[in-house]
């Protein structure tokens, strides 16, 4: 079937889902790390797909989803019913403002909306998936700064202009980045997005380039070795 995506351990139906599986996701899955985490959040799950790879690479980690989308919340709930992670995967159909659970996170993830107060697209469920508004990331940063734990981590991948936001936002809430990674097409071309890292504690900044294709449609060694635990094709 076309809608399904399969990795190596498990597979993703994208049926329903605005956003299909995309560059930024799959990085953002496989570079978002913590030394020990016991409970993870995705926020705005989409497909499940980062928080299938965060299952399969914490393998004792409870991996928790919020998606605000009726349709994608069940898509994701299907995908994760039936990967052999299933016993540690929960999904919840609400939006990140309304979430609550008793116990903080050790790390928490998003691939959000980001096209702030750009041109909305014609597609409501697009839109949902795409665009935020205006005080979006004040909100969901507030709630980030509720549910991490004292020595947890938050991840995010956004254009640049967003990240530096989220950045200069989260300092004055006290999440301090710790490690930028600047995402590039090719050794030609200018970042094009940020995976960052903030916490709790002030840290020394890490900051790496990461380049995705060294020829047309050839990925470079660093992405091939980045995906070879999901990727079939690696």
């Amino acid at each position: 079937m076309k809608n399904i995506f399969r990795f190596k351990q498990f597979e993703v139906n994208q049926s329903g889902c605005a956003m299909k599986i995309n560059t930024d996701g799959v990085l953002l899955g496989a570079i978002a790390g913590h030394q020990n985490p016991v409970r993870i959040l995705d926020i705005g799950t989409g497909t499940g797909v980062i928080a299938l790879m965060l299952a399969q690479r914490f393998s004792k980690a409870k991996v928790h989803a919020v998606e605000i989308d009726e349709q994608a919340s069940a898509t994701a709930r299907d995908n994760f019913r039936n990967s052999v992670f299933s016993e540690r995967l929960t999904n919840n159909n609400v939006p990140i403002e309304q979430y609550q659970h008793a116990e903080k996170f050790d790390l928490i993830v998003t691939n959000p909306p980001f096209f702030v107060n750009d041109y909305k697209n014609a597609e409501p469920k697009k839109e949902i998936a795409r665009h935020a508004s205006r005080t979006f990331f004040d909100d969901l940063l507030a709630k980030v700064n509720e549910l991490l734990s004292e020595a947890g981590c938050f991840w995010f991948v956004l254009p640049i202009k967003q990240a530096e936001y989220v950045v200069a936002r989260g300092e004055e809430l006290g999440l301090f980045p710790q490690q930028v990674v600047k995402l590039r097409s090719d050794n030609t071309k200018s970042e094009f997005r940020r995976i960052v890292c903030l916490c709790k504690h002030k840290a020394d900044l890490q900051e790496a380039d990461f380049v995705i294709y060294e020829g047309e449609k050839v990925y470079t060694k660093a992405y091939r070795e980045l995906l070879k635990d999901f990727f079939l094709a690696y």
